[in-house]
């Protein structure tokens, strides 16, 4: 079980601290949890921290001094490995990072860079939210749809929505308390992939529907191996949005609406960061799916 799952962190080739206080966090808090062995010969997984500054030439350094050193790497090319990156790795002839970057599980943040994910293995974290805004007693839903400052840009989609009453659309970054407000009282929040994704996990805490537009389909959602989020969130292309949104919004909430607003606050214990991890929060929940990946696959030695 879970319980027993076992990572044995290398030592990086020098210190660093990633940028990202995603990143930052979960390194940490892993550092520091009941994870972690001291004896590489019991480990499930291995972790491979090295600085987000790192030369492609000095990481493949770094890896093929792991290949030479230890016996570890070679057993599955790397396959039994992960490393955090939330800007991906580029594009690289050398063997070793080839390895890394097709073999190993990367977790990213979330949204991912694109071209830098690989659905079927990598992870992504979710948004840090500090200091969660209290919930409402009573709540009293005044709109169809909210859209934050910064989450819809398409100069189009803005157009259009600032014309229905229906929306609730900011033109100017709203205070804490009034962003709390305009959760509780919406039905939808809208997002547009790429843009501001922050408060996912909030808007599934107040209720708020998330609605993800996007051009290609979502792989990089936190939790895929967790949440289905089919039933916590609509997903529209960019060209099916103008002159449909509103009918598609009416038409799922009438259908499915409550179902979806109570199963997304359920899931947002899983968007929730801890200084002392917690069962079933983002932390431990990022170790579950690494767990699940723990019997690999590795690809093909070229020949």
């Amino acid at each position: 079980m879970v319980q027993n799952f076992k990572v044995f962190i290398y030592k990086p080739n020098k210190p660093f601290n990633y940028t990202t206080q995603a990143e930052s966090l979960f390194y940490a808090t892993l550092q520091n949890s009941h994870f972690v062995t001291h004896n590489a010969e019991e480990a499930n997984l291995f972790f491979v921290p090295f600085s987000p500054d790192l030369s492609l030439r000095s990481l493949a350094r770094f890896i093929g001094n792991l290949r030479t050193d230890l016996p570890y790497w070679n057993r599955a090319l790397g396959a039994d490995h992960f490393f955090l990156s939330c800007d991906g790795l580029g594009h690289d002839s050398n063997r070793n990072v080839v390895e890394l970057k097709k073999n190993s599980v990367q977790i990213s943040c979330f949204p991912a860079a694109g071209g830098y994910f690989i659905p079927h293995k990598d992870l992504t974290l979710p948004p840090i939210v500090y200091n969660p805004h209290a919930l409402p007693e009573n709540r009293t839903v005044r709109f169809l749809g909210y859209v934050r400052h910064k989450a819809v840009t398409s100069p189009s989609l803005i157009d259009e929505l600032v014309n229905y009453r229906e929306f609730c659309v900011e033109t100017e970054p709203s205070d804490e308390t009034t962003f709390a407000e305009r959760l509780s009282s919406s039905k939808f929040c809208l997002f547009e992939y790429g843009n501001d994704v922050s408060w996912i996990g909030e808007a599934l805490r107040f209720g708020c529907v998330p609605v993800m537009i996007a051009d290609r389909p979502v792989n990089d959602l936190p939790f895929v191996d967790v949440l289905r989020w089919q039933e916590l969130a609509v997903f529209l292309r960019s060209e099916r949005v103008l002159g449909e949104l509103k009918h598609v919004l009416h038409n799922t909430w009438r259908d499915r609406g409550e179902r979806m607003k109570r199963s997304g606050a359920a899931a947002s214990k899983h968007f929730v960061w801890n200084e002392k991890p917690e069962p079933l929060d983002s932390f431990n929940t990022v170790m579950y799916q690494l767990w699940l990946r723990r019997h690999t696959v590795r690809y093909a030695r070229a020949e």
